[in-house]
C-alpha cells in the first residue's frame, strides 16, 4: 500500500481541523504577525510623518533666514514658545477645518504666544498659509504677499517659531503658521 506524501497529509489534516471548527494554530499565529507587522509600519509611518513635519518648519526657518540675509537683516533663532503657539495653531486649524488669525476660541496670535509662556505681548508677528504642500512653496508664497513679506523681513524680529500640520479630511491639507518676536 502506497502511503500519503506529506502535502496530502497536510491537507488531509487541514480540513480535518477545519470541519471539526478547530482553527488551524499557524493561522492564530499568522494573525499576531500580521498585527505586529501592521503596528510597527504604522508607527513607522507616523514617525516618518513626525520627522518630516519637525524637517518641515526647520526647513522653513532655513529659507526665511536666507530672505533675511539678502534683505540685511539678522537670523532669526527659533524659540520653544513661538513653535508651540505656531504648531498648536496650526494643529487646531486642520482638526477644526478653519482658517484665520483668530483662533476658534477668539483668541490672537499674541494670546496664543502668552499662553505658550513667551514674555513679550510687543514686537510680535504672524504669518498664515494654507494650501502649500512643502516649505520652499509657502516661503515664496509670503515673500509673494506685501504683509507676509513685512513681516518676515523685519529687521527688529530675533526669533521665530514655526507651525506645520497636514490633514486629510480639512479643506486644505497642509496648513502653515510663524510666529515672529523681539525676544
Amino acid at each position: 500500500m502506497a502511503r500519503d506524501s506529506f502535502a496530502e497529509r497536510q491537507s488531509n489534516w487541514f480540513q480535518a481541523t477545519v470541519a471539526a471548527g478547530l482553527r488551524h494554530p499557524w493561522r492564530h499565529h499568522m494573525s499576531r504577525s500580521t498585527l505586529a507587522a501592521l503596528v510597527c509600519t504604522t508607527l513607522m509611518l507616523s514617525t516618518a510623518t513626525t520627522v518630516a513635519a519637525a524637517d518641515f518648519r526647520a526647513e522653513v526657518v532655513a529659507l526665511t533666514n536666507a530672505e533675511r540675509a539678502k534683505a540685511g537683516c539678522g537670523p532669526l533663532t527659533r524659540h520653544s514658545a513661538l513653535d508651540s503657539a505656531a504648531q498648536g495653531h496650526a494643529v487646531d486649524m486642520g482638526v477644526h477645518d478653519y482658517f484665520s488669525h483668530t483662533g476658534r476660541d477668539g483668541s490672537s496670535p499674541w494670546d496664543r504666544t502668552a499662553r505658550a509662556g513667551y514674555p513679550s505681548r510687543s514686537g510680535q508677528g504672524e504669518n498664515i498659509a494654507a494650501g502649500q504642500a512643502d516649505p520652499a512653496t509657502v516661503v515664496r508664497g509670503w515673500m509673494s504677499s506685501t504683509g507676509h513679506r513685512k513681516n518676515m523681513l523685519n529687521c527688529r524680529f530675533k526669533s521665530i517659531g514655526v507651525g506645520y500640520a497636514t490633514s486629510s479630511t480639512a479643506r486644505y491639507r497642509h496648513l502653515w503658521v510663524q510666529n515672529f518676536g523681539t525676544v
